[in-house]
């Protein structure tokens, strides 16, 4: 998605929360793609406002977005990546500003003390000699060896809805040429953090490697909606189904089921299938999914419709804005 997001769902920069949630309410409902089949231009509307309230709806992701360290998407601008990365990666012994931070994070003055107690001793005469010290560093001369823990690396992926509701192992490729496997668990959240323990930069002098910490961000489901551990979903039903009744069926991230649409519904009106939802990860229980009606009309009002409903109201006329103020 190139679109910026606060004009993708039609708010302002300094929208609150609230607002933005309500812009993409109003977009789903009005552009969703099983309420406007083959209307390309819909459901270009709906997956824009989907990606768009994804990445906004998450505090510290907007802030990011705000501040221009992730683009549209929710990806690294690749310069700032690159600093980020190397820069500003923990155990990075090259960091501006952090002089012997190199010596596996050992402050200068404890190895200068180390040295100072060592002559006093008697164990070395002067710098140029060579010798050891606690923390398994030799000097001798210019020669210097220490072991370091390896930086903490950071990347942003994408992944498809049911892959975080379901969970999944996807590989991401790095900027290096290489790729990382990484299991995503049941139930991930957009903007959640993923740490890969030893997948980060190499050590030095034979250090540990560092993690490798993936940030998920979920890439929208042109049916299925998610709010906390619930999945949510508009259903269209026929003018007959919601005056008659009867059984449809119903997408959910389990599979289609049968669901039973009441006499005389509404559009608006929510279904509810318990324990349908996501599984959450602290609990291990599943959320619910929501249905929601919409009355869909048929393509063409044909006359023995038309003729139907004009006898109809003659005799059942009723007003359903009674009591509206305007």
């Amino acid at each position: 998605m190139t679109m910026d997001p606060y004009e993708a769902l039609g708010v302002k920069k300094t929208a609150t929360d609230a607002e933005i949630k309500k812009a993409y309410r109003k977009i789903a409902k009005e552009s969703h793609p099983d309420l406007n089949p083959d209307d390309k231009e819909a459901e270009a509307r709906f997956k824009a406002a989907s990606a768009a309230y994804d990445l906004l709806k998450d505090p510290e992701q907007r802030a990011r977005f705000d501040r221009g360290e992730i683009d549209a998407q929710g990806q690294e601008r690749p310069e700032r990546q690159f600093y980020r990365d190397f820069a500003g990666a923990e155990g990075n012994p090259y960091q501006a500003g952090r002089g012997f931070e190199g010596f596996g994070g050992i402050d200068p003055e404890d190895i200068f003390a180390d040295i100072l107690r060592q002559r006093a001793q008697g164990g070395a005469h002067g710098f140029g000699g060579g010798f050891g010290d606690e923390y398994g560093r030799d000097f001798g001369g210019a020669r210097t060896t220490f072991k370091a823990r390896g930086p903490d690396m950071r990347y942003s992926m994408e992944v498809p809805f049911m892959d975080v509701v379901k969970g999944a192992t996807t590989r991401i490729t790095l900027p290096t040429g290489g790729t990382l496997d990484v299991k995503i668990p049941e139930g991930t959240k957009d903007g959640q953090t993923i740490r890969l323990r030893g997948k980060g930069g190499p050590g030095i002098g034979g250090g540990p490697a560092g993690d490798a910490y993936v940030t998920i961000g979920v890439k929208p489901h042109p049916r299925f909606r998610r709010e906390g551990d619930d999945i949510l979903i508009t259903l269209p039903i026929s003018i007959d189904e919601a005056v008659l009744g009867g059984k449809v069926e119903a997408p959910t991230i389990d599979g289609p089921v049968k669901v039973t649409i009441p006499k005389g519904a509404n559009s608006g009106q929510m279904l509810r299938l318990r324990g349908r939802g996501v599984k959450n990860r602290r609990t291990g229980k599943r959320g619910d999914q929501k249905i929601e009606l919409r009355i869909v009309m048929p393509p063409k009002i044909d006359e023995e419709l038309e003729s139907f409903m004009k006898e109809w109201r003659k005799k059942h006329a009723y007003n359903p804005r009674k009591g509206m103020k305007t």
